[in-house]
């Protein structure tokens, strides 16, 4: 009896000790189960954001507003045809256009499938409201009416500076590859048109030759310098202004074939609005006379005829600004 209540004490620090060292363990075995757990919970919540970003609208703010549009919007109606020539870049469907004027080498919106939408100028509201847009994309034409617009859908309106051609475009495009979730095409093609555009930049600087640019309409002529819709010609190409007092203005300034010779620029860009708007007269034509047949830039043949559909109503657009280029890098 004696010896047993000697060993039972010991027993119980045995036990104790034991009972202890399991539960100082636990945490230890546990240690590393909440870190692991805690990885799994960051990536499943950044994967939800990354869902969330993907699906969430998307807020456009621009110089007429701001417009809070849907993400990969299904019923898009556009009276740009420099967006309308980005979105069927990026394989985008739209459903309306005005399509009095629509640029040949965006023919493929002439289909009936493709709701007529008004003009450049008059939009039909009527029809617009008809087919319940998601959104709506506008350029400086439409700008007059652009509440009547925000009326009916979210309306964006995209905004191409002479000043900044290449900033504009670039800005443009990334809004419409975040709204369409096509920011991976955007930057592809938007790296195709940098290098050309610095192709042509270094064989026009490195001859640091000077043009004008000139718009034929139907046997008048008016001239475009810096800064004017048609700056992409100084600010990008390269070009040195022949003229650097030409005034900014959207029909550009009034110059008879005299002025030309008196400059005698070392290139001559021609843009016919004819071949757009509709005359009688094409550039070609009124360009064939005996003053501007004493020009450098007929003798040396750098008088350029420019694609007017691209230059004069579809600026901006990604297969419209490699066309502008190319225009330019062929007549060099």
């Amino acid at each position: 009896m004696i010896k047993r209540k000697r060993l039972l004490p010991s027993l119980l620090l045995i036990i104790a000790m034991l009972v202890l060292t399991a539960c100082g363990s636990t945490p230890a075995e546990n240690d590393n189960q909440p870190e692991d757990q805690n990885v799994g919970n960051v990536e499943n919540l950044e994967d939800t954001e990354n869902a969330n970003e993907a699906t969430s609208p998307v807020t456009v703010s621009h110089k007429l507003g701001e417009a809070v549009v849907p993400r990969n919007p299904e019923r898009v109606v556009v009276f740009d045809y420099a967006t309308l020539d980005s979105l069927d870049s990026m394989g985008i469907e739209v459903i309306g256009l005005p399509k009095s004027n629509v640029p040949d080498f965006l023919d493929k919106f002439k289909d009936d499938k493709y709701e007529n939408i008004g003009t450049l100028f008059e939009p039909d509201f009527e029809k617009i409201y008809e087919l319940n847009p998601d959104v709506i994309f506008i350029s400086g034409r439409q700008a007059e009416v652009y509440e009547d617009l925000e009326e009916i859908a979210p309306t964006v309106y995209f905004d191409v500076d002479g000043v900044d051609y290449m900033g504009s475009v670039e800005n443009n495009l990334e809004t419409l590859g975040e709204i369409f979730n096509k920011q991976d095409v955007v930057q592809e093609e938007l790296g195709k048109i940098s290098e050309k555009m610095d192709e042509l930049n270094e064989k026009v600087t490195a001859g640091g030759k000077n043009a004008l640019i000139v718009m034929a309409n139907d046997g008048s002529i008016s001239a475009y310098g810096e800064g004017s819709r048609f700056g992409i010609v100084h600010a990008d190409f390269g070009f040195v202004p022949v003229d650097k007092n030409i005034e900014v203005a959207n029909h550009g300034n009034s110059i008879t074939f005299e002025y030309i010779l008196e400059k005698n620029p070392d290139y001559i860009l021609v843009i016919d609005r004819a071949a757009v708007a509709g005359g009688s007269v094409s550039a070609k034509q009124l360009f064939d006379n005996d003053i501007l047949k004493q020009t450098e830039a007929y003798e040396n043949g750098n008088i350029i005829y420019l694609s007017s559909h691209e230059w004069y109503v579809a600026s901006g657009g990604i297969n419209g600004t490699m066309t502008m280029i190319e225009d330019v890098l062929s007549g060099l």
